[in-house]
Formats: structure tokens, sequence, C-alpha cells
């Protein structure tokens, strides 16, 4: 025992993930993928693990854990199968908006059945025409008369839990005219109900097992109660907020896979002959190896940085851009390299590591792609090295 209560409950928390994820995560992973079927009993074991509520405080039903905890599951998670870490991905984008901007109100209605899994939550934010130029967001939310509700229309794509989850954090236009354009956008709690559809499920190239679909709102309507800090005009701000978290959280999976690629070159090279002995013994496979190694415990490194930087309470968009733009492309780049030194097996879909290859882009282009990720981490750089 280490004396420090959060330490010890990190402790247990990650070795209870860890041994899900070998004994039912691993096993069922391969068919999952290969099948695009979504793996609802692994979800619901995440549900009764409370990893719904990571981040959401005790009082209101959840785990009350910090950021740098949340990484850390993150990374054991997609060390088995990256593609599990999406039910409870955006959903704490969702968690997190509330316990942060939410009113006492909006904490008590949605907080314990979110934290519990009961709810399961969802960001709409990427819309059709673009998911970087998040000001240029064009789904609209009408408030008629001043009444009691907006009428929401408009059409958003790529959204994780599209089918599965029923409450989005939805960032919707409620000023058409303002300049500039993000200052317009304003942020709701919205529930699935009538007006409220999603389309199939979008074919994907990895990150399968998962639903990934369009939402459409039609005439849809959300009670003026949901609006996030009851102030239009501040979606913007607190959706650039909490995707700081969303970025850790991808940075935490490329690590993860990037370490699950690894491991299995690592372990391979040992065992592997050729010409008599071990290609572990060849100088080209060894650079190899530690420049895996390296990159791996720098993107560590760098996503547990911006995770304790976000614990502090201030903002981490430079330091949860850089982790993510840098454990993204190092993800990339050890998963070919592991194939690589499989060689032909590599290629196979006996072994997991085609499947981690081609799960490496999403990290590249969720959450900002790293083009985006590159301009914010220069303007901050700009703002902090001001002459």
């Amino acid at each position: 025992m280490t004396g420090d209560p959060k330490a010890e409950v990190r402790t247990q928390i990650l070795s209870a993930v860890r041994d899900f994820v070998k004994r039912d995560v691993i096993p069922q992973a391969a068919a999952h993928d290969e099948n695009d079927t979504y793996p609802a009993e692994l979800v619901e074991q995440m549900a009764e693990m409370g990893l719904f509520g990571i981040t959401v405080p005790e009082e209101h039903g959840g785990l009350g854990l910090d950021i740098l905890t949340f990484a850390m599951i993150f990374e054991e998670i997609s060390k088995g199968w990256m593609s599990l870490t999406a039910p409870i991905g955006s959903h704490s984008m969702l968690t997190s908006a509330i316990v942060k901007y939410g009113s006492t109100e909006q904490k008590r209605k949605w907080l314990p059945d979110l934290a519990t899994g009961r709810k399961r939550g969802g960001l709409a934010l990427t819309e059709p025409g673009g998911g970087s130029d998040v000001g240029g967001i064009q789904t609209r939310a009408i408030r008629e008369g001043g009444g009691d509700e907006y009428v929401v229309n408009g059409t958003k794509q790529f959204i994780t839990n599209a089918r599965t989850a029923s409450v989005f954090l939805l960032l919707a236009r409620t000023d058409a005219d303002a300049d500039p354009p993000h200052r317009g956008l304003t942020a709701f709690i919205a529930e699935k109900g009538p007006g409220l559809s999603h389309g199939k499920n979008l074919n994907k190239l990895g990150y399968r097992g998962v639903d990934t679909a369009e939402l459409v709102f039609h005439d849809y309507r959300v009670p003026a109660s949901e609006l996030i800090g009851n102030e239009e005009g501040q979606g913007f701000y607190q959706v650039m907020d909490v995707l700081e978290t969303g970025r850790i959280n991808i940075a935490s999976r490329a690590v993860g896979v990037a370490t699950a690629a690894f491991e299995a070159a690592i372990k391979y090279a040992q065992q592997r002959n050729t010409f008599g002995r071990p290609i572990s013994t060849r100088q080209t496979i060894q650079n190899m190896l530690a420049d895996m190694a390296t990159k791996i415990h720098a993107a560590r490194l760098m996503t547990h940085d911006a995770a304790r930087r976000k614990d502090s309470g201030g903002r981490s968009d430079l330091e949860a851009g850089m982790a993510k733009l840098y454990a993204s492309e190092i993800c990339a780049e050890v998963t070919l390299d592991a194939m690589r030194i499989h060689g032909g097996y590599g290629f196979m879909k006996d072994l997991p590591l085609e499947r981690y290859y081609r799960d490496a882009p999403l990290m590249i282009i969720g959450e900002g792609t790293n083009e985006i990720q590159r301009l914010v981490i220069a303007k901050n750089l700009l703002k902090r090295y001001e002459v």
C-alpha cells in the first residue's frame, strides 16, 4: 500500500481492467472485428465495473477518478481491442460537459444514469460539410417565440454510438448572424425522441464492432432547460474544453494499440529463427524494436503529462494536442513496423497485427485531424512565446 488513496484505487481499477481485457476481451475481439458485430455483453461488463462513470463525481454515482486514471484505463482496454473504448469515449465527453458546465438540476437529472451506463452518451458534433471547422456548423436550433423549446434541424455525420447512445452532447447554431460564427453556437443535452433518427452503420476500415452512423434532426424539440450552462453562445468554448479530454483519450488509445503491436513484435522476434538464430539478434530488428519502444514511452509520458495538466484545472489544449498528434503518428509507425517484423504472418488475419494496423488511422483522424492539431499547437505556442 502506498498510503495514497487515489493511487490505491487506481491500482485496483487498472488491475480489474487488465483481468477483464485478458479474460473476456481478447478472446472475442477478432470475431467482433471480422463480423462488425456490437459487443453488447462486453459493454454491459464495463458498465458493471463503473467505467461509464470514470470521472463522474461519487455524489452522482460515478467512480470520481482523475483524468490520469481515465487515460490509463483507455490504454489498457486498447491493448486488447481499441474499439471497445468507443462506448465510453464520447460518452465521457457528455458527462464531462455536464459535470463542469451543467446546472444543478441537469447534474441531478442526467449524471446518475450516465455514470452507471443505464443511459449511454454520444457527441453530436461533426457534420457532412466538415468536422475540423467547428465554427462552420450549420445545424440550427431555433427558440420559437421565446418558448420553452428549441426546434433543431440538421445532420451530423460520423457519429460514434449513433445507434446505441440514448443521449447526446449536441452543438447547434442558435445565432445565424454571430461574428465570428463560433459565438453563435450553443450546446444542448439531446435525448433520443421524435425528430431524432440515425442512419445505417458505416462500413469502416478499422474501429469495427461499434456503431458509427449519421444522425438526423428533423423538427426535433429539445427543452430550453437542457441548454448547457443556461446561456446561448457558449457551446463552442464548452465543447473545445471537453475535446481536450477527448484528445487525451485518443492519445491513450494510440499508446495502447502501439504497445500491443510492440509486445507482439518483440515476442515474435525472440521466437522466429532465420539462418540458425532468432531474428531478435539481428541489428536491424534490434534497431526497430528500440525505436518502437522509445516512441511508445515518449507518447505515454506526453499523454500522462496532458492528463495531469487537465487534472490541475488548467487548459490543456496545447499538451493534449501534442499528445494526440505524437501518439497517433507513432501508433501508425509502430503497427507497420510490427507487421514488418512478423513478415507474411503479420499480413494474415490469424494474428491481430493487421487489426492494429487498420485501427491506427482512426487516432490520426479522430477528435480533430492531425493537420488541425498542428495548427492548434502552433497557435498556442505563438501565444506562449509572443514577443
